[in-house]
């Protein structure tokens, strides 16, 4: 299959364009600039140069392709309204160009927006679970979802917010460590127990091909290998490595010092995958994430 993937040279994009050409596809990656152009093409992919906001490139590509995968994301967090609207752009965008084609297309969502449906924070979130429909990327998620009405194999991968492994550099685990290391202790909110599912990004770029190959139109999917870490233990996983200790924090003071980040802390967001699992016969075998902090790669850097 001729695949089209944007994103295609992030953390785990990269990865998604490995576990493609493993498999015997063929990929063309997106790439805004020189570094992301050699990168796909040391990899073995082919390159389409523009930008996300490129609407009549994405188009252009995504009718040439056998299918697509969205991964690009505009990760501007003081201005998430705006990253939310050229996100959704760019899928209505490849959207069009596949109407009535029958071909599969795969976007990305995120599990924490489960956090803010009408079960609320704290309940177990399902593929089935209702969401709030003016939450972050609820948008993009039902005009993809909508897509299958117009003769489109969409779905829609919900990753949790810890997509972790070798090719994290500036996800939320390293944004956690380096604020950690900076100010001499490990934070979390209130008592902890709050939960963040995770998920290895390998096992992440599995899904991915997956969902690509067989997932039905309309499938809403959890990119989620763990339940939910409370996450007071991934503070102190982190606090341990570091040599800091770890300290509760209130919400406000997480927001000062982490920024984004420290909203996201607060979630308490167990999820489950089991209607992935048994549907793409999806079964995770890397690493958990306190295996994979204890293991100590994140903090080989500083």
């Amino acid at each position: 299959m001729r695949v089209f993937v944007t994103g295609a040279s992030g953390h785990i994009g990269s990865l998604v364009v490995a576990e493609l050409l493993a498999a015997g596809h063929q990929v063309t990656g997106l790439a805004r600039s020189d570094a992301s152009e050699a990168a796909l093409r040391s990899a073995g992919a082919q390159v389409r140069r523009a930008a996300l906001q490129d609407l009549d490139v994405l188009a252009a590509a995504a009718s040439e392709a056998d299918g697509v995968i969205h991964l690009a994301f505009i990760h501007d967090f003081t201005d998430y309204a705006a990253a939310g609207a050229a996100d959704l752009a760019a899928i209505e965008a490849i959207g069009s160009a596949l109407t009535d084609s029958g071909k599969p297309f795969v976007a990305t969502s995120g599990t924490a927006m489960l956090a803010f449906g009408p079960g609320g924070s704290g309940a177990l979130g399902t593929e089935d679970s209702e969401v709030d429909p003016s939450g972050p990327r609820v948008a993009s998620e039902n005009a993809t979802l909508a897509l299958a009405g117009r003769g489109v194999r969409s779905s829609v991968i919900r990753l949790a917010p810890t997509v972790h492994g070798p090719t994290d550099r500036h996800g939320f685990v390293p944004t956690l460590i380096a604020n950690a290391r900076e100010k001499g202790r490990s934070l979390y909110v209130g008592d902890g127990t709050n939960r963040w599912p995770a998920v290895h990004n390998l096992d992440a770029a599995q899904l991915y091909r997956l969902a690509l190959e067989t997932a039905p139109a309309g499938s809403r999917l959890h990119g989620a290998a763990e339940r939910g870490i409370a996450f007071r233990d991934i503070a102190q996983v982190i606090g341990d490595r570091l040599g800091v200790p770890t300290l509760s924090v209130t919400r406000e003071q997480a927001l000062d010092e982490l920024g984004f980040v420290g909203a996201i802390a607060a979630l308490d967001n167990p999820t489950s995958s089991e209607i992935t699992r048994t549907l793409l016969d999806w079964r995770p075998r890397h690493p958990g994430l306190l295996d994979d902090l204890r293991a100590g790669r994140y903090f080989d850097a500083g």
